[in-house]
């Protein structure tokens, strides 16, 4: 079962998170280069249907984490803040910066939403390493 778990766990991570990370970083260069060329529209679409997909990869991994009797390691419990951190950042932040954008597409905006979508692509780097390095656990790499 454990095996199941995680593979679900990896695949939505890679199918749902992956588009949101490229599709928010792209966004702000379309909606301020091509702002009426529908590219943007499309990419905040992606970024907001795949956010509610994306809910899908902490429910396996908490239930893989579970599975694996590691809820309570360091690098769990660390994955898990920068994990509510991004989803916090994705919903409050850049999914309404992208809106905003689609209909006042502003310079500023966009080097503020570019920065925020790279601190949210950092969040989600850090979390993969911990998910493989898993520092401080006795299944630890």
């Amino acid at each position: 079962m454990t095996a199941l778990l995680l593979s679900v766990h990896v695949l939505a991570a890679i199918v749902l998170i992956g588009p949101i990370a490229v599709a928010a970083s792209l966004f702000p260069r379309h909606a301020r280069t091509d702002p009426n060329s529908g590219v943007p529209r499309l990419l905040h679409r992606i970024c907001r249907g795949y956010a509610l997909a994306g809910i899908a990869v902490p429910v396996f991994g908490l239930a893989t984490g579970l599975q694996m009797g590691v809820l309570g390691d360091p690098w769990l419990l660390i994955s898990i803040v920068l994990t509510v951190i991004a989803a916090v950042l994705l919903a409050l932040v850049i999914l309404p910066a992208q809106a905003a954008m689609l209909t006042e597409p502003v310079a500023a905006a966009a080097k503020r939403l570019t920065m925020t979508t790279g601190v949210f692509n950092l969040l989600w780097a850090a979390v993969v390493v911990l998910m493989i390095v898993r520092p401080g656990s006795s299944t630890g790499a």
